[in-house]
This record gives structure tokens, sequence and C-alpha cells, in this order.
């Protein structure tokens, strides 16, 4: 077998031999010579004979047999290893390889990375195509820069390739990495949700200036609306005055009746001829003032569009700075500094140091504000940096620390002022350097980088640029232009460095040998600042950089000028002297100066005397005021300036031209239709909110709808299309519309008659605008094809922006396309933000669309979209809808986004079916509940910030959605209603991970949980009802819940409620149950009440027995250590009563051990308490239960009784103290009305201790199975001669035989023991047992004569198996009922009369067992099926 071995691997290595062109025979002395070998296909079954090559440096196997790897010992020299497409199933035998750097083992059957730790040079590793399931066994491979892993079975990476610092390539395509997708939807829902924060503070800012610029208009819109009011009312007199001067020579009396009610009207009864002249200066002057404030209100408007342009820019380079973030994963990072921050102070100094005061002076700059400093990590431009500088300090050998340090240097970059800092070349910079630019217009900037050491030569540029562009602009305030700016400082290595000469251009043909060129500010031609003799000058100088990659842009600073002349603000003091209207400033002055002014104007003659109001208007006022008795002659009609809301059928007027309704009361204007003839509407300063209704004006030419509240631009539009299509003159300023900027290109587009918008000529230019801006608001085959894509997968790109919107900026199909039949069928991508749609068509053939962006339109519905049913991502971004809707068969929905809407709520079912919904966007609308996203389980992230959620039971409609771990609700009304809002929504929310854009920390979970977990409110309580209708319940269970507090707020709500049940809880006290009103029954089994009332402190000191009980609640020690003095100085008879319906009370397995500290002297009225299952040893604090029925103590640690036990007189009828430690009964004497007494399995032994019992002579029931006494045989005949009245002994009727034998053997007794004892040495008090008491007689053997049991009965007898019948007889009994009290309690409260048969029933069930115990869910059972046991 040997022999045929090594003859079959002389066959192999000869194959071997003729493959590589070697002779076999020669392979021993020329094997030595041979570094490379080659094995392709067949032939070389097995790795044999390369110790004939011991220099062979590479070696490649390719498509053979080989199952192992092996031979290789003597491989000492082996750098390069090829094994592949093989059925290598292990790793090794590469032990000896230590110089191997390529290691090629693919397609090959290894399922597991090992015994590769010693290959310390490995370089290159291929694995790729194998069964390998996880990375592992590379921690050693420090120079690993190549690894292929492609192809098998890897499902996550981890870090367990964070060793491998040297990685330069990695595959892992084709395995079941889902890591990768993970950690980018991760990073991409993080960003998202730090995006959406930026969005949101500059909401809030952006509000907050719109809300100081609503108060500044305030003043200004009230004097117009004066003057208007005061203006119409001089135009209605002076169109009287006309009206009546022209029907004077048709109608005198007509005209006498006009100057009658004129001579009422004005205060001076004239007939002067210049009246109408005084009218009409009158009106002159308030038209100047209404220009004056017109005129107030467009500069408040100017300085408002300045402030908010500037928001928005410095908001605005937060967001491409995140986006950055994310599309470099983290190798670009920006860090906003703070006062905190060491650099943040060290930029801050800096720039003050090299702000020079006389430098500035000329441009009226006096000091410089740092708003904000942003710091710049971009790894890879510092380590490019970093190599740069090395290689410079190597290349010079410098070793001196100190010239290295002086050649870095801070300096601030110049921009080029024709750029004026866009944004674009900023962010350019700072991702990618200081590279060739396109935006870069002077060629000595592609040469070198240009920066500067002062404020002055960095700005000036800029300044003077600015101040030269707009000199001609009077508008544009000149502080505005340039008050705000941006620095970007950087990081410099000015290597070798050289004063520019005057001679040469800066670029480095001139400069071979330097790194950097400086100018002295003194030396520089055309200074941009002139000379002036300050120190500063000296220092100033611009520098040139050659290499690019030494200047590293480290710190953005955003800044503001402080100019001598004070900024237009809407928070300046001007503005504030319009807002207080104040009088005590120069301005001030100014101000009231202008408003004694319109007051002067308001009083000029003539004064117009108010007219009485018309709240309604019926035939008679109409025709009263136009003067005639036919309706037909009514050509106008003026009702200005009454409080009408709504106008009788105006149909009638037929001749009606002139209408004039303003400064009413309207909302809509419904009841002006068809007025055929009707050419002149005023409406305006009214109220109305929409123009539904409006009809049949087809001849209208003049209509005012200014000062309304109309909104919805493209409604209102198509009512005027269509019904008034002849309109001339139209003006709708003074209204909130949704979409002012585009309002008037609409209008002017829709309405193609007009001539005059607003008061402003419509031009040609506007109208040629216009009709280009509305043939772009609809959806057609043009616009498709320019705004689609056919792409058909997502690009795998890190960004947060819509998918439509990053694929058609990818990949546009372009009006170029060959237009085919199924053109429609291929797009898949749709973005048509900012069109101007005012709805969605033509969409119904785009069956495959995935992803549809919408942003920035008129839109008011969601229509349009039934046929894309396989929409993936939708965003409705910036319309005006107001309902979702029409989304109902977009199953496929992942993404949804419909921020900044006028969305009112969520429909209950809208998202039922949208089982693949991941993100939903619902920012700043109107949203007042979440009850539409309980069944949207898929939710990932919620983003509902700035709309009206106020209620906390809001929240509990997301408690179903376990998925969500991001939600958004900041500036809802419930942030700052709800206290601890945060720690509340983390606790009902215990999967989330980040809350208004901040990360939730383990802490926060923890603080949320003490502070709301246990805690029953209404709102709980609510959540599972469904409502909040609370007057209605009668029951209240809340059982296993951990319930540490009941908080019940409004407590009037739950006044209907009388049972309570809590069991199994964490209750320490009866906390907000004592204000229920009305509780009846109220069971807190299984919890831990100390008190009826909540502890007021804790304790700070405990005793090892009370940290005992903490630990071991079994050991009795729970309140130890305080009811000794508890005993002494609480007294619990002058603490006022509470719950005063309270009648029913469970406290078993509480721990209790102190009936005085827990304080039920209080419950007056209570009729029912069970105790069972404590630490109780003394029954005390029970003496004001005047009217306590049946009191529950087993399972208890009782021993006796002390002397206040039951010192009052009672109305006790039922005591439970069955497995206790008993050993005497005294003490019970007082129950007086007592009629079931049960002492099962307590310690009692002598019969002197049983006929203590004889006082209580209404027992009715009695138990004392279990005890030592039951041992002997005459206790249960001795008990039923004593009790006259008992009926039940041990759970066994006692009927008149029993009665009869117990007397015959008493009485036989008494006999022997009168004949057996010497009268002498037993004194008796008495006679025999019939008509004299027998004294105490302790019984501790008898023997009696045979045949004396036959008188005792059957019953009656001592074998052992007797005994043990009896023993398990009493064990059965042990469950019996014990208390038929409490079930009728229970009964009554329940509306359930007893029954007789209930009354007379023994074996009832207690009220413990059948209300609580029959629970099925409950793990616990209390009371009798405690298991009952003797305790010593």
């Amino acid at each position: 077998m040997i022999e045929c071995e090594n003859l079959n691997q002389e066959e192999i290595i000869k194959e071997l031999c003729l493959c590589n062109g070697l002779s076999y025979e020669m392979v021993g002395q020329e094997g030595s010579d041979i570094s490379e070998l080659e094995m392709f296909f067949s032939g070389y079954p097995r790795i044999v004979g390369l110790s004939l090559f011991p220099n062979l440096t590479s070696l490649t196997i390719v498509a053979q047999d080989i199952k192992e790897i092996s031979g290789l010992e003597t491989c000492l020299q082996l750098k390069e290893l090829w094994i592949a497409e093989c059925c290598i199933e292990k790793i090794g035998g590469l032990q000896e390889c230590r110089n191997l750097e390529k290691l090629y083992l693919y397609f090959n059957k290894i399922s597991k990375i090992e015994n590769l730790e010693k290959l310390f040079s490995l370089e290159v590793l291929w694995l790729n195509h194998n069964t390998i399931k996880n990375i592992e066994g590379l921690q050693t491979l420090k120079n690993l820069n190549d690894l292929n892993l492609a192809g098998n079975l890897i499902s996550s990476i981890g870090r367990c390739l964070d060793p491998n610092e040297q990685l330069e390539r990695l595959n892992l395509s084709g395995n079941q990495i889902c890591s990768f997708k993970t950690t980018a939807m991760k990073k991409i829902m993080y960003y998202n949700m730090r995006i959406k924060t930026v969005q949101r503070h500059l909401h809030e800012d952006l509000e907050k200036l719109n809300e100081r610029k609503c108060k500044l208009q305030k003043l200004p819109e009230e004097r117009i609306k004066l003057f208007s009011f005061v203006k119409k009312n001089l135009e209605r007199e002076l169109a009287e005055l006309k009206g009546s001067a022209k029907g004077h020579g048709d109608r005198s009396n007509n005209n006498k009746v006009a100057e009658l009610e004129k001579s009422k009207k004005c205060e001076t009864v004239t007939e002067e001829p210049n009246l109408q002249q005084k009218i009409l200066t009158k009106l002159n002057a308030l038209n100047e003032r209404v220009t004056f404030w017109n005129k107030k209100l467009d500069e408040i408007e100017a300085i408002y569009h300045v402030e908010v342009k500037q928001k928005k820019k410095s908001h605005g380079l937060w967001i491409p700075f995140l986006l950055i973030e994310l599309e470099t994963v983290g190798n670009i990072h920006f860090e906003e500094g703070t006062r905190s921050d060491d650099w943040f102070n060290s930029c801050y100094e800096l720039i003050l140091s090299r702000f020079c005061t006389w430098d500035f002076r000329p441009y009226g700059i006096t000091g410089v504000k740092v708003k904000r400093i942003i710091k710049v990590n971009n790894r890879i431009l510092r380590l490019k940096f970093e190599e740069k500088l090395q290689k410079f300090l190597d290349n010079e050998d410098m070793h001196d620390s100190e010239s290295y340090r002086k050649m870095l240097e801070c300096l601030f970059y110049v921009f080029d002022p024709e750029v004026t800092v866009k944004k674009k070349h900023l962010l350019q910079i700072l991702e990618k350097g200081f590279k060739d630019s396109e935006t870069n217009k002077l060629p000595l900037r592609k040469e070198a980088v240009i920066l500067a050491n002062s404020l002055s030569m960095c700005e000036g540029p800029r300044i003077e640029f600015l101040q030269q562009k707009y000199k001609d602009e009077k508008n544009s305030p000149e502080h505005e232009l340039f008050r705000h700016g941006i620095l970007l400082i950087t990081k410099v290595f000015l290597g070798q460095s050289v004063q520019a000469r005057e001679q040469d251009s800066i670029n480095q043909a001139n400069y071979p040998m330097v790194n950097s060129v400086f100018a002295p500010r003194k030396y520089l031609l055309n200074s941009i600042m002139g000379q002036r003799n300050c120190d500063c000058s000296i220092r100033q100088c611009k520098w040139f950089v050659f290499d690019h990659d030494l200047v590293l842009p480290e710190y953005i600073v955003e800044f503001e000028y402080i100019t001598m002349v004070k900024p237009h603000s809407l928070f300046s003091s001007f503005n504030n002297v319009i807002l207080e209207e104040s009088k005590k400033n120069s301005e001030g002055s100014l101000l009231s100066q202008d408003l004694q002014f319109d007051d002067e104007v308001i009083k000029m003659d003539p004064r117009i005397k108010p007219r009485p109001k018309l709240v309604n208007l019926d035939d008679k006022t109409i025709l009263s005021l136009a003067k005639t008795n036919i309706y037909s002659h009514i050509v106008s009609l003026n009702l200005h300036g009454n409080s009408l809301s709504k106008l009788r059928d105006l149909s009638k007027l037929t001749g009606l031209r002139k209408l004039s309704i303003s400064f009413n009361e309207f909302t809509c204007l419904d009841d002006v239709y068809h007025l055929y003839n009707l050419e002149y509407l005023d409406a305006s300063h009214n109220h109305v909110i929409t123009l539904e209704g409006f009809r049949g004006l087809m001849k209208l030419k003049h209509l005012d709808l200014s000062w309304n509240q109309l909104k919805k631009s493209g409604d209102e539009i198509n009512m005027l299309c269509k019904h008034t299509a002849s309109l001339l003159s139209l003006d709708i300023r003074h209204n909130p519309w949704q979409k002012p900027a585009t309002l008037r290109l609409s209008v002017i587009g829709r309405l193609k008659a007009l001539t005059h918008l607003d008061g402003i000529l419509v031009s040609e230019e506007e109208t040629i605008a216009a009709m280009k801006f509305i043939t772009g608001t609809k959806i057609t085959q043009l616009s498709l094809l320019r705004h689609s894509s056919t792409k058909e997968e997502r690009p795998r790109t890190l960004s947060i922006w819509p998918s439509a919107k990053i694929l058609t900026q990818i990949s546009k199909l372009g009006p170029h396309l060959h237009v085919n039949g199924n053109w429609y069928l291929k797009i898949t991508a749709l973005n048509l933000d900012g069109q101007h749609l005012f709805e969605i068509t033509n969409l119904e053939k785009l069956e495959n669309l995935k992803w549809a962006s919408f942003s920035n339109n008129n839109l008011t519905k969601i229509e349009g979209l039934e046929s894309c049913v396989n929409l993936e991502e939708l965003t409705l971004d910036g319309n005006c809808i107001s309902k979702i809707e029409g989304i109902s068969k977009l199953t496929k929905l992942t993404r949804l986004s419909i921020n900044n809407n006028l969305l009112n709520g969520l429909e209950k079912h809208t998202f039922d079916n949208m089982l693949h919904l991941h993100s939903l966007s619902l920012e700043n609308n109107r949203i007042t509940s979440l009850s539409g996203l309980q069944k949207a389980f898929t939710l990932i992230e919620l983003y509902i910030s700035n709309n009206y959620i106020a209620l906390n039971q809001e929240i509990y409609n997301l408690k179903g959605l376990c998925n969500l771990v991001i939600l958004n609700m900041y500036g809802n009304i419930i942030v700052w209603n709800q206290e601890n809002y945060r720690l509340f929504v983390i606790f009902h929310l215990p999967e989330l991970k980040a809350l208004d854009g901040i990360s939730i920390e383990p802490p926060e979970t923890e603080c949320a949980k003490d502070l709301f977990g246990g805690r029953l409110t209404s709102d709980m309580i609510a959540e599972r009802q469904g409502h909040s209708n609370f007057t209605q319940m009668q029951e209240l269970s809340w059982t296993s819940s951990s319930i540490r507090t009941v908080d019940l707020i409004p407590v009037d709500q739950f006044r209907n409620v009388c049972n309570v049940n809590l069991q199994n809880n964490n209750l320490t006290s009866f906390s907000g149950l004592i204000y229920l009103p009305n509780v009846k029954v109220l069971c807190l089994n299984y919890n831990h009440i100390e008190s009826i009332m909540p502890r007021l402190k804790p304790q700070t000191h405990l005793t090892n027995r009370q940290l005992l009980y903490q630990k071991v609640p079994s050991s009795g020690y729970g309140q130890q250590g305080t009811s000794k003095i508890n005993r002494d100085t609480t007294n619990s008879e002058n603490l006022p009563p509470i719950m005063h319906s309270l009648e029913v009370l469970h406290l078993g397995y509480n721990g209790i051990c102190n009936l005085i500290q827990l304080q039920l002297n209080r419950l007056r009225n209570l009729k029912f308490l069970f105790l069972q299952g404590n630490e109780i040893s003394q029954i005390e604090g029970l003496d004001n239960l005047v009217v306590l029925q049946e009191l529950v103590v087993d399972h208890n640690r009782i021993r006796a009784f002390n002397d206040s036990a039951f010192a009052k007189p009672s109305s006790l009828l039922a005591l439970h103290l069955e497995e206790n430690r008993l050993r005497e009964l005294s003490k019970l004497q007082s129950l007086v009305k007592l009629e079931k007494l049960f002492l099962g399995y307590n310690k009692i032994q002598d019969m002197t201790e049983l006929e203590k019992l004889d006082g209580i002579s209404s027992l009715r029931e009695l138990t004392v199975y279990g005890n030592p006494i039951c041992r002997k045989t005459l206790h249960r005949h001795m008990l039923i001669f004593r009790l006259p009245n008992l009926q039940m002994l041990d759970g066994i009727p006692v009927n008149s035989d029993d009665r009869a034998k117990a007397e015959f053997q008493f009485s036989e007794l008494q006999a022997k023991k009168t004949s057996l004892i010497p009268v002498t040495n037993c004194p008796m008090d008495g006679g025999s047992f019939g008509q004299v008491k027998a004294p105490p007689m302790k019984i501790t053997n008898v023997i009696l004569p045979s045949g004396f049991s036959h008188y005792l009965g059957s019953d009656f007898t001592l074998t052992p198996e007797a005994e043990d019948k009896k023993n398990k007889n009493a064990g059965t009994l042990t469950n019996n009922p014990r208390s038929i009290h409490a079930e009728i309690a229970f009964r009554q409260l329940r509306g359930i009369d007893p029954s007789p048969p209930l009354l007379s029933h023994q074996n009832m069930t207690s009220p413990t067992t059948q209300m609580y115990q029959s629970n099925p869910d409950e793990g616990r059972i209390p009371g009798s099926h405690f298991p009952r046991s003797n305790r010593m």
C-alpha cells in the first residue's frame, strides 16, 4: 500500500514537472532554482513534491480535486499562493508560510476563516465564493489591504474589521448582508431628524417675525380702515348730493326730501354751493393719509422680507452641512461652538484682534459682533494637509519645532467679491478644498489661494463691490447690503515665503522655489482702504499660497457689523414706537404728530353724522334707501357701514348696476347672484371667507374684495372665472392668501379681460408672463417628459431628499425622447415641484410610477393618483391641502410627506391598508388628533411638529406603533400643557429612540419610569374604555399592573364608582382613592399598604429588621420599629373620618404588621374588613369601627389579645382568627353579638380556654379544628353542652342527638368525678352539671369503662383510624364558607336582593372568594384558599 502511494506521488511530481517544463530526472538538482510553479485543471490531486523547490515564492493551483492544504511546510519563502476552484474545505497547513503576502482561495468549500493568525505579512486575501458565514480570524492581519469575500453567506459585519486599519479594498457583494442597508437607513433617519429640527427652528423664528410684523401693522391698518370708512361715508354723501341736484328739475319733491335728509346729517345746515367742494377737499386729504399709512405698511413689509431672507440664509447653511455629513459618512463633520468651547473663544478673540476700527470707519462701521462659529472637521483634507506638511518637513530636514510653528498661521480666506459668498462656492471649498473652481473668475485664484490676516483686507473687496453695485438703488439701505457676512478661517502652512515683487505677477512660474508670497498692505497698489497712520496697517498682509492642499478650512464664522446707523429691524426702537404708540422719545413725537394730523383730517368739514346701522334688510328698507317704489328702477344701492350679514333676495332688482356693501359683517356673498346688470360691487372691509355661491354676474366690471379673509386662491379664482368673465377691475389686497407670491400672475392669467388689479394697471408684459405661467400649471405630456425618469431602482445614495427629486436630477427623460405608445409605462419617478399646479391630472396611465413629488404647488386636494397603485413615495409639501383623501389604493406607500399644508385632522381609516408605510411627515398643519394613526403599525418615523395637538390621550393613539423609533411633536400645545411632557411621551412609547430631534438616553427612560410608572390616571382608563365619559362607570378593576399611585382627575366624574379592584399592585396607601366619594367595596389584596393616607416623608433611617423586610416580606418586620411609637403617640381617634361610603375593605397579603399605623379608625362606616395573610400580632386601632360586622384576620401572627383589642362594645357578628398562634381566648367576652367565631389551626391546648367562650351566648358557629385541644376527646361535646345556641361546630351541624349525647356524657362524668374525687380536695362553686355550674376541669387522660362508647354514639371513638379521619375532615373544612354577611353586602351593592335560601344556606362562599378569586387571570388567590398549616 505504501509502495502504491509512493508510486502515485511519483506520478504526480512527474506531471508537475511536465506542466512547468522541468525535467523530472534533474529536479533534485535544479529545484532550488525554481521560484514559480503552476498547475491547471487536472493532474495534481494532492499537494506533494514541494520539498524539491525550497525557494518557491509563487504557487498557482487551479481547478484540481485538492481537498486540503498540505505539503507547504518547506515553502518558507512562499509569497503568493493560489488554490482556486478546488475542493478545499478548511484553511490549514499555512503555519510555516510566514512570508505569504497574497493568498487566493476563491471558489472552494471553505466555511470558516481560521488558521491565518500568524500570516502577519498577508496583504491580499481572496475568499470569495465559498460558504463562509462570519467574518473572523483577521484581527492580527494588520497589513491586509485587499479583502474579497464576495459570494458567501455573510449576514452581518459589525466591528470585526476595525483592527484592519490598512484595508483599502473590500468586496462583500453577493452576500446576505443587511447591516449595510440597516446602517444606511439609520443614518438617513438620524440626519433626516436633524434636518427637520433645523427646519423647525427656522419655522419658529419666521413665526416670531410674522407675529411681530402683524403687531406692527396693526396701527397702520386701523388708521387705513378708519380713513376708508370716512371716505366711503363722504362718497355716499357726494353721490346723494349729485343725485339730488340731477333730479331737481324732474322731481322737485324728491329734491326737497333729499335736502331735508341732508340737513339732518350735516352739522352745519347750509345750502352753500361749495359743499361738494369741501367734500372733495376732505376726500383728497383722506387719500393722502391712506397713502402715508400704506407706505408705512410697505416699509414694515420690506423690513420683514429682509429679516426673513437673513434668517433663511443663516439657517440655510446647516441643512447642506448636514447633507454633506450624511453623504460623506461622517468624513466631514460640522460642530457649532459655544462659550464653553476653548476653540470658540480662541476664534472669537482672533477676529476681534484682527478688526481695526480705523479701517472700517469710512463705511460707518464701529464694531463686529460674532453670531455663530462652526468648526469644520474634514478628515480627507486634513490627511492631505498633514501628508504634504510631513513631506515638506522631511525634504527640508527640519527638526526645529519653533521654525516649523512659525510657518503655521491662521488666516482669513478672501472670497471673490463677484461671487458674494455664494453658498455653493463655500460648500465646495469645505468639501473639496481650494481646488480650481468655475466660480473663480480671476486667473490669479487658479494659481494661488488668496488669504489675509486682517478683517479689513478680507472684507474690503466685498463691501466696495456691493456699494458699487447698488449705488443707484435708493430703496436699499446702504448698511443693510453688507451688514451680515461670513468668514472662513483657515489653517495655513506658509512654508518658504517671500514678499511679492511689484513688477512680477503672482504665480508659481515667477516664484519657483517658494511655497507662498505675501504682500504687506502698505506696499499694495491702490490699497482698498487708503493710507492711514495706524499700527495695524504695518502687520496687515495678503498671502498667496500656491499649494492648495496646504490651506485647510477649519472654521466658519457668521458675524454682523455694528454701525453708527441703527439697523432697520422689526425689533428696532422706531417700530417699538409704532407698536406701543409711545410719545416719550423723539421718534414718538414724530409719530404723535402724524396721529394728530390724522385727527385733524378726520375733523375737517363737512363732518358726517353717523347713521343708524341696519341689522337686517327688508323690502321697505330697500325702497326707502333707493327713494323709489319700483324695484326695477333701482340702479344704485349703498348699504355701506351697517351690521348686515345677510341680504334679502336681490335678484328682483333687475336694474341694479352698482352695489356697495362695504364695512358690514358678511362672511360669504351667496346672496349676491343673478344680478345680470350689476357692473360695480364693493364688498371690501367684511369677513368674507369664500366666494362660493357668488354667481350670475356676467356684466360685472368692477369688484372690490379687499380687507376680507379670503385664503384659497385657486378656488376663488375659479369662481371669478366662471361667473365674472367680463371683470375689468379687481381689488383683492389685504386678504390672508395662501400663495401670495404667485397670486397676481394667477389672477391675470385666468381673468383675461382684467385691466386693473389691486389698483395697478396690468401691463402687456405681465399678461404674457401670466399666460406662460398658466400654461405651466397643467400637467401635459411635455411636462411629464421633462420632469420624469425611468430608472428602475432608487440610487444607492445617502440622501434625505425624495427619490423623485434625486432620480430626475440624475436622469431626466427630456422632450427629445422618442415617444411611442407605451412611453408612459416606463416612467418610475416624477418630480413636479414648484410648477404652480392647481390639480393633479393626466396620470392615469402612469401605472409603474414609484416615486412622485408635487411640492410647492397650489393643490387643494389629493386627487388623480388612483391609478398609480405602485407608488412608494409621495411628497406633497407646501400646498393648500385640507384633507388626506384619494390615497386609499396606494397600499405600497413607504414614505408620505404632506408638510406645510392646511390639514385639520387624520381620518380614521386612512392608513389602515398601508402596510408598508415607514415614514410619515405632517409638520406645520392644523391637526388636532392622532386617532387616525392607531393602525399604522409599520410606522418608524413620525414628524408632526407645529400642529394643534393638545390632549394627553393623543399619545395613547401611538402606543400600538411598536416600530416607531423617531417622533417629532415639537410646537404642539401638548408640549406646554403636559407637565414633564418629554418624560410622559418616553414612558408611554418605550420603543422610541429619539423625540423632538434629541436622542433618548437610558437615564431619561429610567426617570420616566420613576415619574410615570405605576400611576393609574384618567387618561389610562379612557384609553382602555375608548372614551372619557366616566360618569356612567360603576366598577373599576385594574389588577396586576404595578400601580403605585392613583390619580383620577377630575374626581367628580368618578362619583358613580362603587366597586374598586386594584389587587396585585404596588400601592403603599389608598392614594387618590380616598377622594372617590361613593366607593363601597375596595379590594387591595396583594399590595404593600402601610397606611390609608400617603406617607408625607419617607423614612430616612431603617432598622435591620426593616431592611430585612424589604428583602423578605414574609419576615414580618415591615413596620417594626415604628409601631411602638405609633401606639403611644398616634391617636387615630382624633383624625377626621374619610371614605364615608366604604363598607367592604380587602387588605389581605399586604405585609401589614401594625393596625394603628394603618389608621382604619377613620373608616367609620366599614362593615366588612379582610386582613388575612398579613403579619399582624395585635388587634388594635379598630375601636371606632362601631358598625363593623365581620373581621377576618386569618393567617397572621396573633398570640393573644391585649386589653384594648375588644374593649368597647362591638357590633361584630363574625370573627376569623384561623391560622394564628393563639394559646388563650381571653378578652373576647365583650363581643356580645358575635355569632361566628373561627379559631382553627391555632395553638389552643387547654380546655379551660374553650370554656371562656361561655360568655358569648350568641355564638352560633364555631371552628376549633387543627388545635392541639382537638387531640383530646371531650372538646366537641363539652362545647355543645356549654354553648346552648351553637348550631355548627367545625363545619358539622349540631343536632338534637348531639346535644343529648353531650348532656348525657357530662352528667355521667360529673357523677363519676363526684364518686372518685374527695370533696375536701376539690372545692366547688356549684353543684352538678345540670342545675349548678361545675368548676373548671382540666382533663389530661380519661379511662372509660367498656361499653361507655355506646352511650356517646358511633362518632365518638378514639381509634387512630377515627382520629385520622377526623383530621382529614377538618382539613377539607378549611375551604368551607365563613361569612354570609359579606355576601349579603356584595349582593346589596350590586342591586341583588338576598334571597331567603341564600340567608339560610350555611355553605355560602365568602365574598372574597366569590368576587375576586373567581378571576382566572389572577395568579394569586387570597382568602381561605391560602394553604393552612400549624405554625410553631
